[in-house]
């Protein structure tokens, strides 16, 4: 089984770890009842995605 070399210093931990950062989910506006949506995904206010219509779950 591979085993590192050496140990990687704090210097270098940080280094890799400085892209591993979240970001905030994007939205857009829906066209058909104009509220904020995810893109790619049905619109969970109006249930429509695209031209087809989808029964939306309403989650309490």
């Amino acid at each position: 089984m591979p085993v590192p070399r050496r140990r990687r210093s704090r210097a270098k931990r940080g280094m890799g770890r400085a892209n591993k950062n979240l970001s905030a989910p994007a939205f857009t506006e829906c066209p058909h009842c104009h509220e904020p949506k995810q893109p790619h995904r049905i619109c969970p206010n109006c249930g429509q995605y695209g031209d087809r219509t989808f029964k939306v779950k309403v989650v309490q």
